[in-house]
């Protein structure tokens, strides 16, 4: 064998760089489930099956293509390898180390091809395996993004804050995408004060729920290893029904631009009880697994704007999502790690509350939000940022711990993304990097954005007593513990001005509340 070909979960675009100059008749390709990877993290079902799914269905395209691939398959207790041709042969390997290790000493490639890992630790690992092995690794650019590192890194040179506003108009400019001879379509570069709309009292309108993908023989396959091989795991497989190839994916797109995009916009920030769809695309799980290109989703979004169906200010801000933030989170991760992970620029201390884990608990918000999280491996952004990382944020919880969680449940969770945007964006824990400042509120951002609190017997309205808001208990006190260091951050300032009003009486009574809350004697959840 000349080059052994390595392809890894989140790197399944046929296209992709590793298969650049690929001979049949010389090379071949390696692709294995390890359980360890499930097991990092303590992974959901729906992230798991995803993988697992998305991984099984590509490595048959490439066997329809007449390639040799070599895919080891996770079982109710090990694994075994599917070769070309030839019984399976049993592998009890758990880690990619280990499994490249048994792997590459019976068939001894000359050289290891592979794009670069989306992951610093698998990365590391499958850098060190080569290393031990005695054998070439050659790492390629992964051209499935738009910004290289090399750009991201000469963008952030010299500069004393990095904002991702400023790198969006970079990229917007270089592509040409939503440009008039130079200058921005419309006269703005940003309409995200027209898409922050809430549903009001009648609700959401009517609307197209996301295409379905009913499980085929493969993935019910991978459904029954799952509830068998990781049965203690959080989540639920019965309503699994994500797209899993790369023409699913296409569909899932199509099936957005055409029921969804139009009021996307409106409606993005809003949310709405047992509503897990609403408006949003869905996408980001086969965009970040590369079964769909980001620039087919930016033109496509583009196109509907162009054609007249779909408003300026809703698809630019869906296209920021993806040619703005989706590029920016990437070059934070890579210009920031291996220490961003470490990160606690909050002091946070606290463990994560265990009704995460299973959305037992009185606050409707978050028992909605993480119930569903659980249930489907979903949450649309404002969920994620202002209900579970809102809580977590104000509650004080170990940004670490909060990253292992949001790794864990959400089916596009792919580190390079997830950790900046948990990390940073949510927790705020990394000084100001990624976000000019915490995003924290009171309840009443809740009520205004939900129909949660109607049916809630916490106030948002009350920050002390009974039925005070543990949102609101909260969001005053970590304005009171970090007062000194919100001060110097002009953007907080209105917020921390408000904090005069608020006599000793309330400030100690505020302070207690929330002690109560992370002691567990707040009655938030009946698991503590």
């Amino acid at each position: 064998m000349r080059n052994l070909i390595l392809i890894l979960g989140d790197q399944l675009n046929s296209d992709s760089a590793a298969f650049d100059g690929f001979d049949p008749s010389l090379d071949a390709v390696w692709m294995a489930e390890v359980a360890q990877e499930s097991l990092k993290v303590w992974s959901s079902k729906p992230r798991i099956a995803f993988f697992l799914s998305v991984m099984r269905h590509f490595s048959g395209l490439l066997r329809d293509r007449g390639w040799a691939v070599f895919y080891r398959e996770l079982s109710g207790s090990g694994g075994e390898w599917q070769g070309p041709s030839g019984p399976p042969v049993l592998c009890n390997a758990e880690s990619f180390r280990a499994a490249l290790a048994e792997f590459t000493g019976r068939l001894k490639p000359e050289k290891w091809i592979m794009v670069e890992p989306g992951e610093w630790s698998v990365r590391s690992e499958i850098t060190d395996a080569a290393t031990a092995a005695g054998i070439p690794l050659e790492l390629r650019e992964d051209r499935h993004f738009l910004c290289t590192h090399t750009q991201f890194e000469a963008h952030a040179e010299g500069r004393k804050q990095l904002r991702m506003e400023f790198f969006y108009r970079e990229m917007r400019q270089r592509y040409a995408v939503l440009m008039d001879k130079g200058k921005p379509e419309g006269g703005a570069w940003n309409f995200d004060s027209e898409n922050r709309k809430s549903f009001g009292k009648g609700g959401p309108p009517l609307h197209f729920p996301p295409r379905r993908f009913e499980p085929d023989v493969i993935t019910k396959r991978v459904i029954a290893l799952v509830n068998e091989r990781f049965a203690g795991h959080p989540g639920d497989l019965s309503l699994f029904e994500w797209p899993v190839t790369a023409e699913d994916a296409q569909l899932a797109l199509d099936d957005f631009i055409a029921h969804r995009l139009s009021e996307f916009g409106d409606w993005q920030d809003a949310m709405w009880t047992s509503e897990p769809w609403l408006f949003h695309s869905r996408l980001s799980a086969v965009m970040n697994v590369k079964l769909l290109d980001p620039r087919r989703v930016i033109a496509a979004a583009e196109n509907e704007w162009k054609q007249g169906r779909a408003p300026l200010a809703g698809v630019e801000g869906f296209i920021r999502q993806i040619l703005g933030w989706r590029e920016y989170v990437r070059g934070i991760y890579w210009l920031s790690m291996p220490g961003y992970v470490e990160l606690n620029a909050l002091g946070a201390d606290q463990p994560l509350p265990p009704f995460y884990w299973t959305g037992d608990t009185e606050m409707v918000c978050l028992a909605d939000a993480l119930k569903q999280t659980l249930q489907l491996g979903y949450a649309h952004h404002i969920q994620r940022l202002m209900v579970t990382g809102l809580y977590a944020l104000m509650f004080g919880v170990r940004p670490r711990e909060v990253h292992s969680w949001y790794l864990a449940v959400y089916v596009d969770a792919v580190e390079w993304v997830e950790l900046p945007n948990t990390l940073g964006m949510s927790q705020h824990a990394d000084g100001g990097l990624m976000a000019s400042k915490p995003y924290i509120a009171t309840g009443k951002y809740i009520q205004r954005m939900s129909n949660y609190c109607s049916g809630c017997r916490y106030d948002p309205a009350e920050s002390t007593g009974s039925t005070a808001c543990p949102f609101t208990t909260l969001y005053w006190d970590f304005l009171l513990q970090h007062e000194p260091a919100m001060r110097m951050n002009q953007r907080m300032s209105m917020q921390v001005r408000n904090l005069a009003r608020l006599d000793d009486i309330k400030r100690e009574a505020i302070k207690d509340q929330a002690a109560q809350l992370r002691s567990g004697a707040g009655k938030c959840s009946s698991t503590v």
